[in-house]
């Protein structure tokens, strides 16, 4: 099968606070997991924000993942920036955040 991305989500969980997992390393590497694929198989990515999550009245910002095909670093990041226009205005929080 033949496709121009994958995509994947950045992170298995909301955004965490700055410091909240210094005293878990693993937790801390485990929130990469996703990104790993594309480092280790050399292929253009990119990560962008798609939408917040609610936590204790905070919104935390959900990352999603663009991979493409080999030497498309321009596919990922048209797609990426369609996906930003297509979806201003849908995330008033997310919005803010991106100015």
């Amino acid at each position: 099968m033949d496709v121009d991305f994958i995509f994947s989500p950045t992170a298995p969980e909301a955004a965490f606070r700055f410091g909240e997992k210094t005293e878990d390393p693993l937790a801390m590497y485990l929130s990469d997991i996703y990104t790993v694929t594309a480092n280790l198989v050399g292929i253009p990515a990119i990560s962008f924000p798609i939408g917040t999550m609610e936590e204790d009245g905070t919104p935390l910002p959900i990352g999603g993942q663009l991979m493409g095909k080999w030497f498309d670093e321009e596919g990922i990041l048209n797609a990426a920036f369609a996906f930003e226009r297509s979806n201003a205005g849908q995330n008033p929080d997310l919005d803010q955040s991106l100015v």
